[in-house]
């Protein structure tokens, strides 16, 4: 697993949170206060003036005037590289917030949420976090320009409302080459004039992710725990759609969904054929899913036939569809071409018994946070 947190002593001189890009090597005097500089342990008494801070394994007495400068000590710095982007806190706490070369890179907006799903992987928080939002916008300012792709999650980013207009604003002029996928129940484009500022942006590579998981309404209701989203979210994917914002409809498979799968894949085909992607998700099980988990859990091959099904289906009428979050040797050969390596990768991981694995190369493999509690018992190495 990947880190993206780390714990140090901080010095004084660190009195609030900052954020910068990770550099090792001396800049100029101009550009220092867009950077952390990271120190490694063999250095001694580097000139650390100007930086937004300075973080270090070694102690804070190794470096010049450390009591006037903003310094995490004895923190371990081996897993950020140039380019990086950190935030680091009063605390000693630096968290990165961005890793140059990593194809999972993704904007947390916030810890709220108007759904309650059973299996939420993030539970909300009733906070008041709208400082993301400003840390946000220089954030998308520090990031690399040439970065391919960047999720926008929480938390449910609608929530965020014309402050989300302003990042996907931002993101298309600091970013206009990225795409950007934004993670959202899509309830709140209920309202049809909040879908047409989004669309208003007219970002050259926008796609909404957003879950229906079921053709019942009273099913999907369930799994959110609010009542009405059903309706709202398809209206919600309908205004998205009538102002030119593409839309990925997501499904998690679990013992709510996988029944049905099938029907709700004709739903698909039938009512929302503007749909640019269907994803068909493997649980992952943390969050909600954790106490939920006997009422959720499904073992991938007891649904083999239903998904195998829904794939070709959707397949077979033009419709893009991919599977997530699954090991190849539990669902049936035919639908592996539709497969994907869509864990990210700070937090994906494989069983001993995979070792040796022919197609471990292509395979989803496990969440971390998950693989301990729930694994298929059909999992095997493939010759």
């Amino acid at each position: 697993m990947i880190p993206l947190s780390a714990f140090g002593k901080p010095t004084a001189g660190v009195n609030r949170r900052v954020v910068g890009r990770i550099t090792s090597h001396a800049i100029p005097d101009g550009s220092r206060g867009d950077h952390v500089l990271k120190l490694t342990g063999s250095t001694t008494n580097p000139d650390g003036f100007g930086y937004a801070a300075l973080i270090t394994p070694a102690s804070a007495d190794t470096v010049a005037g450390a009591e006037n400068l903003p310094i995490v000590a004895q923190v371990t710095v081996e897993h950020l590289h140039d380019g990086d982007v950190v935030a680091v806190e009063p605390s000693g706490h630096v968290r990165t917030l961005y890793r140059r070369g990593s194809p999972s890179n993704f904007l947390f907006t916030t810890d709220r949420c108007n759904s309650y799903c059973l299996m939420c992987s993030q539970p909300p928080k009733p906070v008041d976090d709208s400082w993301r939002v400003p840390e946000l916008l220089r954030l998308v300012e520090l990031i690399d320009v040439d970065v391919p792709e960047l999720c926008i999650t929480g938390g449910e980013p609608t929530l965020l409302k014309d402050d989300l207009v302003a990042l996907l604003r931002r993101c298309k002029d600091r970013l206009p080459q990225t795409a950007i996928h934004v993670l959202s129940n899509g309830r709140l484009f209920y309202y049809e004039s909040f879908a047409r500022r989004v669309g208003e942006v007219a970002h050259p590579d926008l796609m909404f992710g957003i879950p229906l998981y079921s053709d019942l309404d009273w099913q999907h209701d369930h799994v959110v725990q609010a009542n009405h989203a059903f309706d709202q979210t398809l209206i919600g994917l309908q205004n998205l759609a009538r102002n030119g914002v593409a839309v990925e409809i997501r499904v998690v498979l679990h013992r709510w969904t996988v029944d049905r799968l099938v029907q709700l894949a004709e739903f698909i085909y039938r009512n929302l054929t503007f749909a640019s992607h269907v994803a068909l998700m493997g649980l992952e099980a943390t969050g909600f899913a954790i106490p939920n988990l006997a009422e959720l859990w499904v073992d991938p091959w007891n649904y083999r036939e239903q998904l195998e099904e829904a794939t070709w289906f959707l397949a077979s009428r033009g419709m893009k569809v991919s599977i997530y979050n699954h090991q190849l040797c539990t669902i049936p050969e035919s639908i592996w071409p539709f497969c994907k390596r869509s864990i990210s990768d700070w937090k994906n991981e494989y069983l001993p018994v995979c070792t040796g694995c022919a197609a471990r190369t292509e395979c989803g493999g496990f969440f971390t946070s998950g693989i301990q509690r729930a694994t298929s018992q059909h999992i095997r190495p493939l010759r």
